[in-house]
C-alpha cells in the first residue's frame, strides 16, 4: 500500500516504509512454512504496480492468481485492517497477465535452444564439466556453420551429426566422445519426457513484453502458473535464471531511479543455489549486483536467509523476515545468523522475538532515503488489497484470451533450423532415412541404456543405504562404547572427588583441632600472663602501702614532743654559734 509516496510494508504504531529510489537494491522475504511470506509478497507486488512499476513472480502453489481478483471482507480481514486505523479500506483487482511454461494455465512462455546457451541447458540436463564442455562445442559447431537451434530435434540431430562426423571436429574442436554424446542423448530424452519439448520453440518470449503499465497506470502484475514447472525444480530454476539474464541483457543502463523499472519476484529461491557449480553462482552474483544499474529490483523469496549464498545475500538489503522455527542445534544456529544479520534494535532481543512471531509477523528492515539500514523493527504486515486465494482456471483463461500478448505467443512455429539443413545434408548422402532411423534407435538405446542406468541407480542407492545402515550401526556402537568409557570415567572423577572431599573433611577436622589447641593454650597463656600481672600490681600496692606506713611514721616521729624540743636547741644553739663566730669575724676585721 502506498502511503506518502512509499511503500507502507507494515507496522502500527512505528511505519515501516520501501523507499522506492531505494527499492532496486533487492531484498529478501524470509520465513518457516505457514509464517506469511506469500501475503507478504503479495503486499509488495501490490504496492509496486501502483507505484506503476511492472512486477513478475511465480506463483509455486497456485494462490497468487487471486491477484487479479478483488479482495473480499472478513472478520479476519476487518480485525486486521483495524490493527492499523485505516479508514475506507479499498478492496480491488490488480492487472494481471499468466503466463505458463506448458501453455494450459496462461500465455505459452517459450525459448529457444540457441537463446538458452551451453551453460543454462548443461545445468537444466544436469551435465557432468566433460559433457558440459562438449555441448559449449556443439553450440560452436553450430555457430560456425551457421545452423541455428531452436528445439530439441534441432539440437539431437545435430549431436548425431556430430558423432557422426566426429573425426572431422577433431582437429578443428577437439576430441568429441561418442559415449560423451551418448550421455547428453540420454539427459535430452529424459528432458523430453518431462515435457521440455514445450518449452523449446519459436516464438521465443520477449522480456520487454514484461514491461507493460495498465490504463490506470498501474505496472502489470506478471503472473507465472508453476504449479506443474515446480514439480521440475531443475527446468523451474533454470528457466527463472534466464528469464532473469533476459532482463538483464535487454534492459539499458539507468543509475539510481526514482523508482524501480521493474521488481523480480524468485520463488523458492533455495532451488537457484541447490548443487549449482562455482562458475554458475559467479554467473548469478554478477547478474544480482549489475542488474540494479537497470533499474531492476529482484526479491528471493525462501524459508532461511542461509538458503542463499553470502555474497548474494550480503546485496539482498530490503529484508522481511518472518519467524523461524529451532528444534535442532543446525537450525538455532540458522536463526542467530539471521538475527545477528540485522541492525540491533535495543528495545527487543532480535535472537529471541524472531522464534516468537505470529503469522502475519515480522522483523522488517529497509533502507532510509540515505540508503543506511534502518534498525530492525518487529511489525505485523498489511493485509492485501486482492483476494486471497486462487481467482479459478475460468477466471485466468479469461484474462489470458483477452491479453494482447495471446495471439502473438498462442501458436508455436517451425521455421527452418539445424534440423532441416542437416536432413538435406544426410539427403544429399543417400543416408537420410538412415540418419532418422540411427537417431529413433539411438534415442531407443538411450531410454533402454537410461532404464539400465536406473536400475543401477536403484541397486546403487539401496547398496549406499546399506552400508549407510551398517555404518550408522558402528557409529552407534562406537558412540555407545564411547558413551560407556565416559560414564566409566565419571564415575571414576566422582569417586576420586568423593574420597578428596573426604581427605578435606580430614585434614579440616585436623586443621580446627589444631586451632582449638592453639587457641586453648593462647587463653592459658594469657590467663597465666594476667595472673602475674595481678601479682605484679599486689606487689607493688603492698610496696606503696610500705613506703607510705614508713612515711607516716617518720612524719609522726617529726611531729612528737622530744623531737621538737631537741629540734628547739638545736636551733638556738646553733644561732648563739653562729652570731658569735659573726662577731668574732666582724671584731677582727675592725680592729685592723
Amino acid at each position: 500500500m502506498l502511503y506518502d509516496n512509499k511503500i507502507w510494508v507494515g507496522g502500527t504504531a512505528k511505519k515501516c516504509f520501501i523507499e522506492p529510489s531505494k527499492a532496486n537494491r533487492h531484498g529478501l522475504i524470509a520465513g518457516a512454512t505457514g509464517t506469511g511470506k506469500s501475503v507478504t509478497l503479495k503486499v509488495l507486488a501490490e504496492s509496486f504496480s501502483d507505484m506503476g512499476v511492472p512486477v513478475f513472480l511465480a506463483d509455486v502453489k497456485g494462490d497468487m492468481s487471486g491477484i487479479c481478483a478483488t479482495g473480499v471482507s472478513n472478520d479476519n480481514m476487518e480485525e486486521r485492517i483495524s490493527k492499523f486505523g485505516i479508514e475506507n479500506f479499498e478492496y480491488k483487482a490488480y492487472p494481471t497477465t499468466f503466463y505458463d511454461v506448458f501453455g494450459t494455465m496462461g500465455i505459452p512462455m517459450r525459448t529457444t535452444i540457441s537463446e538458452l546457451g551451453p551453460i543454462l541447458l548443461g545445468r537444466m540436463l544436469g551435465l557432468s564439466d566433460v559433457q558440459r564442455a562438449v555441448m559449449s562445442m556443439v553450440f560452436r559447431i553450430a555457430d560456425d556453420q551457421g545452423l541455428l537451434l531452436l528445439d530439441l530435434k534441432d539440437l539431437r540431430l545435430l549431436l548425431t551429426y556430430i558423432g557422426d562426423h566426429a573425426d572431422e571436429y577433431k582437429l578443428t574442436y577437439g576430441n568429441i566422445s561418442t559415449a560423451t554424446i551418448g550421455a547428453i542423448q540420454r539427459n535430452l530424452a529424459l528432458l523430453s519426457d518431462e515435457g521440455a519439448d514445450a518449452f523449446f520453440a519459436e516464438p521465443a518470449f520477449d522480456v520487454l513484453d514484461f514491461m507493460k503499465t495498465a490504463s490506470d497506470g498501474r505496472g502489470m502484475i506478471n503472473v507465472l502458473n508453476a504449479t506443474e514447472l515446480f514439480n521440475k525444480p531443475l527446468l523451474y530454476s533454470t528457466f527463472l535464471l534466464w528469464l532473469l539474464s533476459e532482463i538483464y541483457e535487454n534492459m539499458p543502463e539507468v543509475g539510481d531511479p526514482e523508482k524501480p523499472k521493474m521488481v523480480f519476484f524468485f520463488d523458492e529461491a533455495h532451488l537457484l543455489f541447490n548443487d549449482a557449480p562455482a562458475f554458475l553462482l559467479e554467473k548469478i552474483d554478477q547478474i544480482v549486483r549489475l542488474i540494479r544499474s537497470k533499474g531492476i529490483g529482484v526479491y528471493f523469496i525462501s524459508q532461511s536467509p542461509s538458503d542463499i549464498p553470502d555474497n548474494i545475500l550480503a546485496q539482498l538489503q530490503n529484508r522481511v523476515q518472518h519467524a523461524l522455527r529451532a528444534y535442532t542445534p543446525a537450525e538455532q544456529k540458522k536463526l542467530k545468523a539471521a538475527a545477528d544479520s540485522f541492525r540491533a534494535n535495543p528495545e527487543f532481543n532480535t535472537e529471541t522475538v524472531l522464534s516468537e512471531l505470529a503469522v502475519g509477523e515480522a522483523l522488517v528492515s529497509f533502507l532510509d532515503e540515505k540508503g543506511t539500514p534502518g534498525v530492525v523493527e518487529r511489525a505485523f504486515i498489511l493485509p492485501p488489497q486482492s483476494f486471497i486465494g486462487s481467482a479459478g482456471f475460468e477466471k485466468m483463461q479469461e484474462l489470458t484470451q483477452a491479453s494482447d500478448l495471446y495471439e502473438k505467443y498462442r501458436t508455436a512455429v517451425d521455421p527452418e533450423s539445424a534440423y532441416e539443413i542437416l536432413m538435406e545434408k544426410y539427403d544429399s548422402a543417400g543416408s537420410a532415412a538412415a540418419a532418422v532411423e540411427r537417431d529413433r534407435a539411438a534415442r531407443e538405446e538411450e531410454k533402454a541404456a537410461l532404464a539400465e542406468e536406473k536400475a543401477a541407480e536403484k541397486e546403487r542407492i539401496a547398496a549406499e543405504k546399506e552400508e549407510e545402515k551398517a555404518r550408522l550401526a558402528e557409529e552407534k556402537a562406537e558412540k555407545e562404547a564411547r558413551a560407556a568409557e565416559i560414564r566409566e570415567q565419571r564415575e571414576a572423577d566422582r569417586q576420586e572427588d568423593r574420597e578428596r572431599r573426604i581427605e578435606e573433611k580430614e585434614r579440616a577436622a585436623e586443621l580446627r583441632e589444631q586451632r582449638e589447641r592453639e587457641r586453648q593454650e593462647d587463653r592459658e597463656r594469657r590467663e597465666a600472663e594476667r595472673q602475674a600481672r595481678a601479682e605484679e600490681r599486689a606487689r607493688k600496692e603492698q610496696e606503696r602501702q610500705e613506703e607510705k606506713a614508713k612515711r607516716e611514721a617518720e612524719r609522726a616521729k617529726k611531729n612528737s614532743p622530744v623531737t621538737k624540743m631537741v629540734n628547739s636547741a638545736t636551733t638556738a644553739a646553733g644561732r648563739q654559734i653562729g652570731s658569735s663566730l659573726i662577731r668574732g669575724i666582724f671584731g677582727s676585721l675592725l680592729k685592723k
